[in-house]
């Protein structure tokens, strides 16, 4: 059964251009995706994981053994000495501010290696809005240096950038809200050597949200100090109802545990409630989930490439995250993308997205899909702010027929309204 009845000549066509590439792909994606489920299912061996791990406790959360070894599994598959795995994270971004505002103390100095913050982190930071707490008011400061015109790290600008109170240098691995590359394992290695040789003294901070599983190592592979990231992207493999993480050298993960709950607590309190069988399935099903994320964003970047549409990353490109751009040049198109993919959805299939404020974002955000998680892009959304030149990013991709789907029925609302035609 098809979600349509007859497709115009140019989106099938593009179709099977898309499926061509997918084809040519396969071998190298599946020699990652295989080293993955043996990592994944080995760190569960390792730590002996067993049925009576899986149940939830209440209160305080004392002496909860599910939560103890469901964070030895996430270091083990992260490549770190320690993870605090926890409900208690409402998203990426307030387990990345746990970690900072952990990590960093008054005074501190930190640099983003890789230009701008994305958005979200902007309040956490203080570079936009007041009186809500920022790492700013709290007397942390920090400076930027952008990625150059081929997004590769500018280590020449950094001496420049540096002070005296310089403790921390960030990298966001995925692209965000920007047109360029996103950070491989391989760049971010070159990046630690590099700071390892010249400023021994200085952490180093991944924003590894969209990052899992994508290639064979992770940031704690590579000697990382910390990263964080959300449950309802990639580790929670679609079933992770809510939560986050933070992982790496097990100093600073027990001072981020610190700034979560509370000085002199940490990390041995926080009920797991009835989320603990999801998370340790969620956990062992996502190097599933996230191979069919990728496999259906080299679909959609070969799809939209094929209509005409600037696409990043390309389709032949390696990928280090589950983030597909799509160069959309118009309000209208971003609007009518995403009201068409929406209509691929599970849930909400009926519901015409619009243009609205966030929390957290400065520009009007459209954003597409109907997850059983809220806000789970795991399972496959798209979304973007409504600024030029009218971007969409797609993420993950509970399977690669759902992605092709979702991506075939924004198309088709664009031929119907005329935003096709032409391209």
């Amino acid at each position: 059964m098809e979600l349509w009845e007859e497709l115009p000549s140019l989106i099938s066509r593009a179709i099977e251009q898309a499926e061509a590439v997918v084809q040519t792909r396969l071998p190298d994606l599946n020699v990652i995706t295989e080293h993955n489920h043996a990592k994944v299912l080995n760190a569960f061996q390792t730590e002996k994981v067993t049925g009576y791990h899986l149940s939830g406790t209440t209160g305080y959360g004392l002496g909860d053994t599910g939560r103890e070894v469901l964070d030895r599994v996430v270091a083990r598959i992260l490549g770190t000495e320690a993870a605090l795995v926890r409900g208690q994270f409402v998203s990426g971004t307030h387990a990345i501010a746990t970690a900072l505002f952990g990590v960093l103390r008054p005074g501190d100095h930190f640099i983003s290696m890789s230009g701008d913050p994305y958005d979200t982190l902007e309040e956490v930071i203080g570079i936009r809005e007041t009186g809500q707490g920022s790492l700013k008011e709290f007397g942390v400061s920090f400076d930027a240096i952008p990625l150059s015109s081929e997004g590769e790290i500018q280590y020449n600008l950094l001496k420049d950038a540096l002070k005296p109170k310089t403790k921390m240098l960030i990298v966001q691995r995925s692209r965000g809200y920007a047109w360029r590359n996103s950070i491989g394992i391989e760049k971010i290695s070159e990046l630690v050597h590099f700071v390892r040789e010249n400023y021994p003294q200085l952490l180093i901070f991944v924003d590894n949200c969209y990052g899992e599983l994508v290639e064979k190592l992770e940031p704690g592979d590579i000697d990382v100090d910390l990263m964080a990231g959300s449950l309802i992207k990639n580790l929670g493999g679609t079933l992770a109802p809510t939560g986050g993480y933070i992982a790496g050298k097990k100093k600073w993960v027990d001072l981020a545990a610190q700034r979560l709950t509370a000085p002199g607590i940490g990390g041995e309190v926080g009920a797991t409630l009835e989320w603990q069988r999801l998370f340790f399935q969620g956990l062992f099903l996502s190097p599933l989930t996230v191979s069919e994320a990728v496999r259906g964003a080299v679909f959609s970047s070969a799809f939209w490439k094929a209509l005409g549409f600037e696409v990043s990353p390309l389709p032949e490109e390696p990928r280090t995250d589950l983030i597909q751009a799509v160069k959309l040049g118009s309000r209208d198109r971003m609007i009518g993308f995403c009201q068409g993919l929406q209509k691929g959805s599970p849930l909400d299939s009926y519901v015409l997205p619009i243009p609205a404020g966030m929390p957290g974002y400065e520009d009007e955000v459209i954003m597409a899909g109907g997850t059983f998680i809220q806000g789970a892009t795991s399972e496959f959304s798209a979304d973007g702010p409504l600024r030029e030149p009218f971007i969409v990013y797609q993420q993950g991709g509970m399977s690669y027929q759902y992605v092709k789907f979702g991506n075939i029925l924004a198309a088709l609302n664009l031929y119907e309204k005329d935003l096709l035609n032409g391209r």
